[in-house]
């Protein structure tokens, strides 16, 4: 056995070894700090010494060496040239002619022939900063050669010469370079001239340069010689194929860059200029003159997409070339054929680009040119979409003015308050030839529910703006709107085929016809018999749509949705007042009631109708605001409504709605009789709460007495108790009191929490109330030591009778605990 220590002395050896290892802690930290400072005093760096003895590594160099090279060799160039300039047109005049020959002969050839020494030295970058000096003194010569010998040409005229020279001289300097320079044995040449170990097989600047310059000469010729737009057209689009063909055979990676960058500047301002003149030509010929370079422009794309090596540049190529075909159709058919038969023209070609999907072209350009096409029929949907926006947004703009008189035709019904679009009268074509390219290409397979919807859009939109263009009578409009809500409904019933479940195509008819339906009961407003009429028919065609399972969760609610509108216009047709309106208004709650409760629960069209339903009852109650008492009555039909709604199992939340409003019906009648009286108020809401709470407590005898009572007791006994106290009368006190006592019985009776404690309550403050005038008057009797007096004396009691008071405490919560 362990023989453990007494409690003192086993304290005494802890706080022993306690001050042991405090004083063991304080020596480690003294030795801990001068180690810290001895080290601090020796790691001080000196800047000598190798790495890790605490010297100073040497800076980093903050630029490479063939980086400082290039800089100094560019510099070096730059300034030269410069100094070159500034000779040339400053100091020229101070030599003579032989001089002045004999010095620039010798800086050009020195300039241009330093470099096939430095190449052959392996000095590329200086040979090439030369070689950049010796090409500016070329442009140099080329300038003095104007001054002294052909100062009195055209200065336009030489430079397209003198450009068109130096282009030449400089490619043939780049030639020879490289052929006079081979690159050393071993070493393979890359694509951009160089050799891929060592030295350059020719300069990178003289060819890129040459095919820059070269873009210049012919354009700046027939500008010299005064050519017309479409002349100097033609050039650009010679000078972008010259390029183009460049562009593709050569291999040097420069060259090509620089070639592709005129190819594509040059193209795109003569195709822009091309596009400009086809389509600002006032006669046929002119047109057909820009139409020619446009197709030239597209012949010079298509071989370029041809012979490309990347599909996406032939894409480009194809897409750039169909829309320049089409541009110069369109252009031909401006000045050749009315104007609103331009866009279909345009359209029509484009159409006709369709068909290189048969032919054998490359992939890529038949994908490009069929891009084209589709560019060319969305910027068709976008000249039909103002149409199709003002025929369906007109009839809205006239709804503030309702009944006033039958417009003349149709066009007459939509644009009484918007333009007429210009060219509007080939729109219907427009969309049905869209329609139908959609239907193909449905039928070939391609993004097959895209175009089946982009179909029967396009098709509705040709058919919905047909009596609008047509100017048909407004009654035959009425009709032909009619007819093609019918026909989207049956379309949407005939698209739910078990072949298409999963189509789009029924959801976007059935929108469609309620798109076409509101338009039209909107139209109809301009007109008392063809409001009542068509929403007649817009009611009874969606009622029977609503009873197909697939149309029932859109059809139902917008049937429920126009028979409340007919309501309001039987109103309005009948003189009545609003709140009267809201009588009829109220049987749409009800027929939604009894349509959704045939329906059932499992129906995906029961809860839609129901929420129209409410939404009918909202605007019925908002029709019969300003009457309170027709207020009140619709509140309380309401309330039947959602009763006979709470009957059903599956519905029984609704009953607190109903009580809801039955209760506010009472009410609003009671503020329509003036009536002040809160009781009048609270006990509508106190009974029928109590009357709950007796047979949900036989029903569930577990239920706690505040559950069942408590809400419907408070309601009446604490606003009673409010105006008590303000009522100067004996009556409410009377009243209030007795109710108070049978309350507090009934609750002692069957010894019930709520009743006995909310009763007793109510009780002791109505028996205050009473008693308040003769407290205050003996407190006024009364000398004014008395009142402290009395509270010390009842403080003392309480203290002294704590104790008991206490148990009593807890035998009366003891006993309130086994009530129920």
């Amino acid at each position: 056995m362990t023989n453990l220590p007494p409690p003192a002395e086993e304290l005494r050896f802890l706080d022993a070894e306690l001050r042991q290892l405090d004083a063991r802690r304080a020596v480690l930290l003294r030795r801990r700090e001068w180690l810290i400072h001895t080290l601090r005093a020796t790691a001080a760096p000196t800047g000598w010494g190798p790495a890790g003895t605490g010297a100073v590594p040497p800076p980093r160099p903050e630029a490479t060496g063939p980086g400082v090279q290039n800089v100094l060799l560019v510099l070096g160039g730059v300034l030269l040239t410069i100094a070159a300039i500034a000779f040339t047109l400053v100091s020229w005049g101070h030599m003579g002619i032989t001089g002045r020959g004999l010095v620039l002969a010798a800086l050009t050839l020195g300039a241009l022939g330093a470099p096939l020494v430095l190449l052959r030295r392996g000095l590329r970058s200086t040979a090439e900063a030369v070689a950049g000096l010796g090409l500016a003194l070329t442009s140099l010569d080329a300038y003095a050669l104007y001054k002294v010998a052909f100062s009195g040409t055209d200065g336009l005229a030489y430079t397209a010469v003198a450009s068109a020279v130096l282009a030449a001289a400089w490619a043939a300097y780049g030639m020879v370079t490289g052929a006079l320079v081979p690159p050393a044995a071993g070493r393979p040449v890359a694509e951009d001239g160089s050799a891929t170990n060592g030295v350059r097989r020719t300069l990178r600047l003289p060819l890129p340069l040459a095919v820059g310059t070269a873009h210049l000469p012919l354009l700046l010729w027939a500008i010299a010689v005064g050519a017309g737009a479409h002349t100097l057209t033609a050039v650009l689009l010679v000078t972008a194929s010259g390029g183009t063909a460049l562009a593709l055979r050569t291999g040097l990676v420069p060259v090509r860059l620089v070639a592709v960058v005129g190819a594509l500047s040059t193209g795109a301002v003569g195709v822009l200029a091309a596009g400009g003149l086809c389509w600002t030509a006032a006669d046929p010929g002119e047109a057909a003159r820009a139409a020619a370079l446009l197709v030239f422009a597209a012949v010079i794309a298509l071989l370029a997409g041809w012979f490309a090596p990347k599909a996406d540049v032939g894409l480009g190529a194809a897409l750039a070339a169909g829309l320049c075909v089409v541009a110069g159709a369109g252009g031909v058919l401006r000045v050749s054929v009315p104007g609103e038969w331009t866009v279909p023209g345009c359209l029509a070609c484009a159409l006709a680009l369709l068909a290189v999907v048969r032919t054998p072209l490359p992939r890529p350009l038949r994908q490009g040119l069929m891009w084209a096409s589709v560019t060319v029929q969305g910027y068709a949907v976008l000249w039909a979409l103002p149409l199709c926006a003002g025929t369906l947004l007109g009839p809205v703009a006239g709804a503030e003015r309702p009944w006033s008189g039958v417009p003349g035709d149709a066009r007459d019904a939509v644009f009484t308050h918007m333009p007429w679009p210009p060219y509007a009268s080939t729109v219907p074509l427009v969309l049905a030839a869209l329609a139908v390219v959609f239907v193909v290409a449905e039928r070939r397979a391609i993004q097959r529910p895209a175009t089946a919807v982009g179909a029967l859009v396009l098709g509705w939109a040709a058919v919905f703006v047909l009596p609008v263009v047509l100017e048909l009578p407004y009654e035959a409009g009425l009709v032909a709107q009619g007819a093609v809500v019918l026909a989207a409904l049956g379309y949407a019933e005939w698209a739910r085929r078990p072949a298409a479940e999963a189509s789009p195509l029924p959801l976007t008819a059935l929108l469609l016809a309620l798109v076409t339906s509101v338009h039209l009961a909107f139209l109809s407003l301009a007109s008392e018999p063809a409001t009542l009429g068509v929403l007649v028919a817009l009611a009874a065609l969606f009622g029977a749509a609503g009873f197909r399972p697939a149309l029932g969760p859109l059809a139902a609610p917008a049937a429920l949705g126009y028979a409340a509108a007919l309501a309001c216009a039987v109103g309005a047709s009948a003189g009545w007042q609003p709140h009267h309106t809201a009588l009829l208004v109220v049987a749409v709650p009800a027929v939604a009631a009894l349509v959704a409760a045939r329906l059932g629960g499992g129906s995906r069209t029961t809860v839609p109708v129901e929420g129209a339903g409410a939404a009918a009852g909202v605007l019925a109650l908002s029709l019969a605001v300003p009457d309170l008492p027709t207020l009140a009555l619709v509140l309380a039909l309401c309330g039947v409504v959602a009763a006979g709604t709470a009957l059903r199992s599956d519905r029984r939340p609704v009953g607190h709605a109903a009580a809801a409003m039955f209760l506010l019906a009472t009410w609003v009648r009671l503020v329509a009789w003036d009536v002040t009286t809160p009781e009048a108020y609270t006990l509508p809401v106190t009974v029928p709460a109590l009357v709950v709470g007796l047979l949900r407590r036989r029903r569930e005898p577990t239920v706690s007495s505040w559950t069942a009572y408590g809400a419907g007791l408070a309601v009446t006994l604490l606003p009673s108790l409010l105006a008590t106290w303000g009522d100067p009368h004996w009556t409410r006190p009377l009243l209030l009191g007795a109710a108070s006592l049978a309350v507090t019985l009934a609750g002692a009776r069957h010894r019930l929490q709520a009743p006995l404690l909310l009763g007793g309550g109510a009780l002791a403050l109505v028996a205050l109330h009473e008693l308040a005038p003769y407290v205050a008057q003996a407190v006024d009797a009364l000398p004014r030591w008395v009142p402290p007096a009395l509270a010390g004396v009842v403080l003392l009691v309480l203290g002294a009778t704590y104790e008991q008071r206490l148990r009593d405490a807890r035998r009366v919560r003891e006993a309130l605990g086994r009530l129920h």
